[in-house]
């Protein structure tokens, strides 16, 4: 019986789609799903004229593989993986190599490398991002695990990546959990970059009063610049012009102002709290969708709270033109945040992240794909130690040009009563990185008062305790 390359598991649109990529690319797969009906749906619906083997027991499917067998698991993150894991133990030889493909939390793919490697097993954590699209034509892939295992996967990893003009979008991200964190950050500034075009959209749209046919020329003039030329640009100006058939009206105004999600921004967040990594234009738009999602209160609260009366009159152009620079510092400063967090992961779980190559490998497939990423390639591959965006120095001159038009943009927002909580928490984040002294002597002191917490002072070295309330009640 002639074996196959590759197995997949779980056959929804990702599966599916990774599935034939794989195959396009000249590896003969085998399929399982858990219900037959999918495994049956695929097989005569898009699988015809493909080397595709159809599996529906895991023992058939183990049994169709050559070995090392290489297994790719695309089933909903959490326990549905240790699920199938536990199910195919049993089934596997020494060596063979299992790839859970979700978007699973870094610590469970720890975890589960710690369960499988010691009993011979081989186990790959791998982001993969990219969409449907991506999936079938070519996604960014963050592969973490041993190196060995790296090795045994790169020749189809290389395939079915996106290319690039220098290489696959794909590398070696680190041992354990690696690449399902580096797939988090991914998601962390997917969020924020979306925010920010949110923001962009509703001050381009309430404030300057631009119509829909106007912010798709907007949006399509954006996508032609170095600057701002993205993948999520490039959607923004192809969902304006969408008319809704029955309405005749824009389709993007008849969306419920609702943004779903699925965990990993929350999860982003969260990991920088822990690790002390300030990451606020990311939280902004967790944030933001959290507001969002509680639309009926909103309605309600807008029947009784109410906003300044100003009006925007000043020269739409010009208000553009500042848009786009505040949307460029903000998007900035969101990357920037998302580099300083993979920097400190990296060296708190000793990672040995490449940061550079973190952002070639996002350059295509991947939902964060920008022409600026080049950018930040260069940056880390000029200084690996750089410990923050803002001081490279093609970044630095940028925002220092044209953060006059980003702090009038959030000005005006604030008159008008315009909610941007990413532009803000970007220009906040960049306000305070630049200054040598914050106000948190004061908060100190304050800690110091009420929890003799000690403070370290300017003048002197030392740790110092202050009896504040003897010295308060001698000024009484």
């Amino acid at each position: 019986m002639t074996l196959q390359s590759f197995g997949v598991i779980g056959l929804a649109v990702m599966g599916e789609n990774i599935a034939l990529n794989v195959e396009r690319n000249g590896f003969p797969i085998a399929v399982y799903n858990r219900s037959r009906e999918k495994t049956d749906a695929f097989m005569a619906q898009r699988a015809p004229g493909r080397n595709v083997k159809a599996a529906f027991t895991l023992e058939e499917f183990v049994a169709s593989l050559e070995r090392p067998r290489k297994i790719l698991v695309m089933v909903q993150a959490g326990k549905p993986v240790d699920a199938v894991i536990a199910q195919l133990k049993p089934l596997l030889d020494e060596g063979d190599i299992i790839i859970d493909g979700g978007n699973s939390w870094f610590e469970d793919t720890e975890r589960r490398t710690q369960e499988l490697e010691p009993v011979g097993l081989r186990f790959i954590g791998m982001g993969v991002s990219g969409g449907e699209e991506g999936a079938l034509n070519g996604p960014s892939l963050m592969p973490g695990g041993t190196p060995s295992s790296y090795e045994y996967l790169s020749p189809i990893l290389n395939k079915i990546a996106a290319q690039v003009d220098d290489g696959p979008c794909v590398t070696y991200i680190g041992p354990g959990g690696s690449g399902h964190y580096v797939k988090m950050v991914h998601n962390g500034i997917e969020y924020g970059d979306m925010q920010l075009i949110a923001e962009a959209y509703d001050l381009l749209k309430n404030v300057a009063g631009l119509s829909a046919s106007q912010l798709h020329e907007v949006f399509t003039e954006w996508n032609t610049t170095d600057e701002l030329n993205s993948f999520l640009i490039e959607i923004t100006s192809n969902i304006f012009p969408y008319v809704d058939p029955e309405t005749k009206k824009p389709l993007v105004d008849l969306i419920v102002d609702a943004a779903g999600q699925k965990g990993t921004g929350r999860w982003t967040v969260q990991t920088a709290l822990e690790l002390g990594v300030a990451i606020p234009t990311i939280t902004a738009a967790v944030n933001a969708r959290i507001m969002s999602s509680i639309k009926d209160e909103r309605v309600a609260a807008s029947q009784s709270l109410t906003g300044p009366s100003a009006k925007f009159d000043g020269d739409v152009k010009d208000f553009v033109n500042k848009v786009r620079d505040a949307l460029y510092c903000s998007k900035i400063c969101s990357y920037a945040q998302g580099m300083a967090l993979l920097s400190t992961a990296s060296q708190t779980y000793k990672w040995d992240l490449t940061l550079s190559e973190m952002a070639r490998i996002w350059k295509g497939g991947c939902i964060i794909r920008a022409g600026f990423l080049n950018k930040i390639k260069k940056a880390f591959n000029e200084n690996p130690a750089l410990p923050n965006l803002l001081l490279a120095p093609e970044f630095k001159q940028t925002i220092l040009d044209r953060q006059d038009a980003w702090r009038e943009v959030i000005m005006t927002a604030a008159k008008v009563g315009i909610p941007v909580p990413a532009f803000s928490a970007s220009l906040d984040y960049f306000d305070s990185y630049r200054r040598d002294r914050l106000p948190q002597n004061l908060t100190q002191a304050q800690r110091d008062y009420f929890g003799a917490h000690t403070y370290k002072r300017l003048d002197k070295e030392g740790t110092f305790h202050t009896e504040w309330v003897p010295i308060a009640e001698a000024k009484k």
